[in-house]
């Protein structure tokens, strides 16, 4: 008996061996490739790139995967205490692998028949990170064995930083973080027991407990959470019943822009860094961007930009409704599928519901729930003829006609724009068929404070303030004027404005004033305030082209000028940005300037990898202070205008607010220059303004360029547009004064013959001169001796610019 005992114990130590090696085989052939799980300490995942402005508002967000990486330490205990209690209660106590828990799901499973999980937040994270998703008993082995050195490589608050920002959650959000944002627009130390422990049970199956979808079963998981959370003393019976009670107040945070009318100059800021970094590096690489955008600037730019295209829009009549719907039983949810302006909150959409003599009947757009789902209310109200007034001149087969009821303009089922007045009053709106472009600078930094690239940026993305190439028109003349003082004119030169015509090979040009009348012998300082255009090319003709081409590039309106007369009527295409631009050399005394939207860049560890500002400030990073001179910023940017010429032009445009084409700003009571545009067929209005410190530019115009009708100027259009928002941007600033560059001389001048002004004398004028010039001591006029006709730089490209629309007129 004792020999068959050692025989069989011999047998069974032999199996246990082999059973032994080939375990110790299989685990190896399954483990020799297993992934690195060094890569873990150098995680870096996908991270939301945010944009912020001047005052840190929250403008955009741009991601593939909805994530803001936190760290360990910036996670509240509720939060932690929710994940541990939903996915793994034993974490800081098992090596990597749950044996109680393991056994504790393979008993429930067999009693229950369901299919209870018992993998841990290490197991996880090792499947996550390394390894696939694979139902498989070789996946369960290598996740296991990842799981073990895991734990003897990093600490539990390591693993659990790892897995609390990689885990999914539904709705593209990715880590806690994005999806505190994500679900209920708070940051997690907001969030309340019961949120964090609905977010704790998404994990497990996202659209399985959706908020809106699957409402009671997000629920019913939610309070399994909380009360794990009671269970494992994490908050108590009260706190978890009050938890329970509360409904799952799921609010999803919206994506794309959140900063009110900052629309434009987000997406600008968006073409901007993916330029510079690349699509990954914004979608991905986790980048706070400063930018220079004024949110209240922004507002009112906005504001002013829409008023004045709805107004001048409104004069031309009704064009007719959005579209047509059949109003049947229930009129809410045809009209729920129509396109609304997402970015003109006043205006809502409307339904015809009944068309008398008295005005409208409307039924509105229901509202969207949280959910995203339509509202079952339906709201009516009404359209008083006095509030449609403008719509009774309508348009038919392209001929404006005048109505003689609101139920000749719209019919029940019309859909149109509406904005409230008051209760259930309503007045009829239009979207503008014309659209322009706004921007608003700091001329010292070349900081864009507010920009407005159209009427509408659900209607249009196009952005007219950088992308539309447009002719200036006569706001390009300041241009050839400052370079004309800037070689050897003075304000008071004085030039023939009178016909002239230029001929080159077979081609001539006679260009013309606004008014069609020759002024003629005029000072430089007349020829700006009252938009010559005759004396304008006789100017330019008389330095030479090449001279205003070279300025003009210098000031950054173009890369390349054509060096062809027409050119200095401002024939050649530029945008707003570049008009603008080149205004603020001239404001702030001749320094050269970049345009900025953004002020600095850091990326997913706050490390600044771009700053717009590059003056230096050698003093100002000093370990102490031991009585030293107070630090200076050095501006190093090139002086690309003498700062005397930039008064000169600055005090001429002064004139054109007070004497000339833009007295309407006289209004404004501070001291302002500025230079209106229009250019032929009235295709364009062009208004650029500046005070000492702020420069304003914009264009009014259609985007397939046609005319805006006779008469419409840049003054009349686009100036009243520039006084509103300088009146409302400014109300809070005290006026400020251009200051006389030291050095110059005052001398009053006779507006007329531009000599030097007897005491006493009348129409005189003020007019600054650089040290060594002065007002002539004879009466001499600029072309005078060249008659009317001379030779000139025009070319084929410049002749076609001319027949079509090239050219200032006013």
């Amino acid at each position: 008996m004792i020999r068959l005992i050692g025989y069989f114990f011999g047998i069974g130590t032999a199996l246990a061996l082999l059973a032994a090696a080939g375990v110790w085989i299989v685990i190896g052939n399954i483990t020799k490739d297993l992934p690195d799980y060094e890569v873990l300490s150098k995680y870096e995942p996908p991270v939301t790139t945010r944009v912020h402005a001047s005052d840190g508002a929250l403008m955009g967000e741009f991601a593939r995967q909805r994530r803001l990486y936190l760290p360990i330490q910036a996670v509240p205990d509720r939060v932690k205490a929710a994940f541990l209690s939903a996915e793994d209660k034993n974490f800081y106590k098992h090596p990597g692998i749950d044996i109680q828990g393991l056994i504790r799901a393979v008993v429930n499973n067999i009693q229950t028949g369901g299919r209870q999980g018992a993998s841990t937040i290490t197991q996880q994270v090792a499947k996550n990170f390394l390894l696939s998703k694979d139902q498989t008993i070789e996946r369960k082995i290598r996740e296991a064995i990842l799981s073990f050195r895991i734990e003897q490589a990093f600490s539990k608050d390591r693993i659990l930083e790892l897995y609390l920002n990689e885990i999914f959650f539904g709705l593209n959000a990715y880590g806690v973080a994005g999806a505190a944002l994500t679900y209920f627009d708070k940051s997690v130390n907001e969030l309340t027991v019961s949120e964090a422990a609905y977010l704790a049970a998404l994990p497990k199956g996202p659209s399985n407990y959706h908020p809106f979808r699957n409402t009671e079963r997000a629920i019913e998981r939610r309070n399994w959470v909380i009360d794990q959370m009671v269970e494992n003393g994490y908050v108590s019976r009260e706190e978890g019943d009050r938890a329970k009670a509360e409904p799952l107040g799921v609010k999803p945070r919206r994506s794309g822009s959140y900063l009110f009318a900052g629309e434009y100059f987000t997406e600008e800021v968006r073409r901007e860094i993916i330029s510079r970094y690349g699509e990954n590096a914004l979608y991905e690489g986790g980048l706070s961007v400063r930018t220079t955008l004024d949110p209240n600037m922004q507002r009112i730019a906005r504001k002013a930009m829409q008023n004045g295209l709805v107004k001048y829009d409104t004069l031309r009549g009704f064009r007719g409704p959005v579209k047509s719907i059949d109003i049947g039983s229930d009129w809410g949810v045809a009209l729920g599928e129509v396109k609304a302006l997402e970015d003109v909150p006043e205006w809502r959409l409307a339904v015809v519901l009944e068309s008398s003599a008295n005005g409208l009947s409307i039924g509105l757009q229901p509202r969207r729930e949280v959910s995203g789902a339509l509202s079952a209310e339906r709201e009516t109200g009404t359209v008083a003829l006095d509030d449609m007034s403008f719509a009774m001149r309508y348009m038919v087969n392209g001929e404006r006609v005048r109505a003689k009821s609101p139920a000749d303009v719209l019919k029940p089922g019309d859909v149109v724009f509406v904005e409230q007045k008051e209760g259930t009053a309503y007045q009829l709106r239009q979207v503008p068929a014309v659209s322009g472009g706004l921007v608003a600078m700091d001329p010292h930094t070349g900081r864009v404070l507010a920009m407005v690239g159209g009427f509408s940026f659900s209607q249009s993305e196009f952005n007219r303030a950088t992308q539309a190439m447009r002719q200036p028109g006569s706001s390009f003349k300041p241009i050839v004027y400052a370079a004309a003082l800037d070689n050897g004119y003075t304000p008071a030169s004085v030039i023939m404005d009178g016909p002239i015509t230029i001929t080159s090979g077979n081609t001539t040009w006679s260009p013309k004033n606004y008014d069609g009348k020759p002024a003629g012998p005029s000072t430089l300082r007349a020829g700006i305030e009252r938009s010559r255009n005759l004396m304008t090319v006789r100017l330019a003709n008389d330095m030479g082209m090449k001279i205003v081409a070279e300025y003009a590039e210098r000031f950054g309106v173009y890369d390349k000028l054509a060096p062809y007369l027409p050119m200095a009527l401002g024939s050649g295409e530029t945008t707003v940005m570049r008009m603008v631009t080149a205004y603020s050399v001239m404001a702030n005394g001749g320094l050269q300037i970049k345009p900025s939207l953004i002020d600095r860049i850091q990326d997913r560890y706050g490390k600044t990898v771009y700053k717009h500002d590059e003056r230096a400030c050698e003093g100002c990073v000093a370990a102490e202070w031991s009585d030293q001179p107070e630090p200076e910023l050095v501006d190093n940017a090139d002086q690309v205008l003498d700062p005397m010429t930039a008064y000169q032009i600055t005090s001429m445009m002064e004139g054109v607010v007070q004497r000339g084409t833009a007295t309407t700003l006289r209004e404004l009571n501070r001291p302002m220059a500025g230079k209106t545009g229009t250019t032929n067929d009235y295709k364009d209005a062009w208004f650029v303004g500046f005070t000492p410190n702020l420069v304003v530019g914009l264009y009014v115009g259609f985007d397939q360029p046609q005319t805006l009708g006779t008469g419409t100027t840049g003054g009349g259009l686009s100036a009243p547009i520039f006084k509103e928002f300088m009146a409302e941007a400014l109300k809070d600033t005290p006026p400020v004064e251009f200051q006389v560059p030291e050095g110059m001389t005052l001398i009053a001048i006779n507006r007329k013959t531009g000599m030097r002004a007897q005491e006493g004398e009348a129409d005189t004028i003020m007019e600054a001169f650089k040290p060594g010039t002065g007002p002539a001591d004879s009466y001499w006029v600029i072309g005078m001796d060249g008659g009317g006709t001379t030779g000139g730089d025009l070319s084929p490209s410049a002749s076609r610019a001319i027949e079509t629309g090239g050219g200032g007129l006013y």
